[in-house]
């Protein structure tokens, strides 16, 4: 088959990677794939060895249109049986493709419990006959996007993301190097991974941490993530979170004592290896990969229930609701004072559940088949 993955860029965000991750496989399997990024190159970007074709559209009716004609351009030399794409804008704009080429099959990927407001579940409703099926992330985004009729329920369909279990693969010598390059001692080291971004709501994290830290005051907290600038705009204007973004880098005392920001880090297993636990906050989420992520590494798991969290972590981790610091540092500290090897545990049947639910190659096999049915369905 030919494939055209269709991307709003190829920034450092969960959806990307694992588009991504998907397109590389099919690529192994011997499928002609290519990606479209509607943006232009980002300073932070996913790496891939496959083709890519930038269409540099911005906000301007007359940029978009320019996209249009490039991509256009590209399909018309490359020829695909299947667009698939990922998240809001690239939906909408392979829908709007579909116009331009009858033939072409177009499959849409919902990462997020929610991605806008009215107007742009509007424009889903509206597009809606363009796709063959809806792919989301998480039954619990299905539920909403169902409720709101933003999908179909014969198009709907959950495909869960996927984890490379052999990159994510703890090692003992690499977490103790990890831990003295670091100078984490004997302190109990917390990890959060992600974008800083509203959805992530570090606000409530910090005030966890700090009643944490009242009981443990060796503790320390770790956030790795980037901080996209259009977002960092966004976050400024509100409440509280700006200045907890703001002032997570090294502040030394007070609020934020024991918080280490690291911002985008390239060795994330190792991250995880050095930490003790992992802890999201999240207040929406679709399924996030980096709880997937820390379970393969083994790391006892506390995380807010956004999203698809829950049908992720199962009982192989700890669950609790989303906007409550205080349930938040409650089962943070439950896990710090049970024994290691309970923490160990959990984290060994955190890693076995990965194995057997989440694999990225067994989510590899589910597309390749979704694909050759739509595929198949129209010869």
């Amino acid at each position: 088959m030919r494939i055209v993955y269709v991307l709003t860029s190829l920034g450092v965000g969960g959806a990307e990677r694992q588009a991504l991750a998907i397109a590389d496989r099919m690529a192994r399997r011997g499928h002609s794939v290519a990606i479209l990024a509607l943006r232009p190159v980002v300073v932070e970007e996913w790496p891939t060895g496959l083709r890519v074709v930038h269409l540099d559209i911005r906000k301007s009716p007359r940029s978009v249109i320019a996209g249009l004609m490039r991509a256009h351009r590209f399909l018309r030399e490359f020829r695909p049986h299947l667009l698939h794409s990922h998240s809001f804008h690239a939906n909408i704009f392979a829908r709007l493709l579909k116009l331009l080429f009858p033939s072409i099959k177009v499959v849409s990927t919902v990462h997020n419990v929610y991605e806008g407001g009215g107007q742009r579940m509007l424009a889903y409703r509206l597009t809606d006959s363009l796709a063959c099926r809806t792919i989301v992330v998480s039954q619990a985004a299905a539920d909403r996007f169902l409720l709101l009729k933003a999908i179909r329920p014969d198009k709907c369909r959950v495909v869960p993301n996927g984890i490379d279990l052999a990159e994510f693969t703890p090692s003992e010598d690499r977490r103790n190097g990890m831990r003295v390059e670091l100078a984490a001692g004997s302190s109990f080291v917390w990890l959060a991974a992600g974008r800083m971004v509203p959805a992530k709501d570090l606000p409530n994290l910090l005030r966890a941490f700090t009643l944490v830290r009242e009981a443990f005051p060796d503790a320390q907290l770790w956030i790795a993530g980037a901080v996209p600038g259009a977002e960092m705009k966004k976050v400024r204007r509100a409440d509280g979170i700006g200045w907890s973004l703001v002032g997570l880098s090294s502040s030394s005392r007070g609020f934020h004592e024991g918080v280490r920001r690291f911002g985008l880090r390239r060795d994330m297993p190792a991250l995880f290896d050095a930490a003790d636990a992992f802890v999201l906050s999240s207040a929406w989420e679709g399924m996030p990969l980096a709880v997937g992520e820390a379970m393969a590494m083994e790391k006892p798991v506390v995380a807010t229930d956004a999203g698809g969290t829950r049908e992720l972590v199962g009982h192989a981790g700890i669950v609790v609701p989303v906007a409550d610091a205080g349930a938040l540092a409650a089962a943070m500290l439950d896990l710090m004072n049970r024994p290691s090897k309970v923490g160990q545990a959990l984290g060994q049947s955190a890693r076995a559940r990965i194995a057997s639910r989440f694999s990225i190659d067994s989510r590899a096999d589910a597309w390749e088949a979704l694909y050759r049915a739509v595929v198949e369905a129209s010869s």
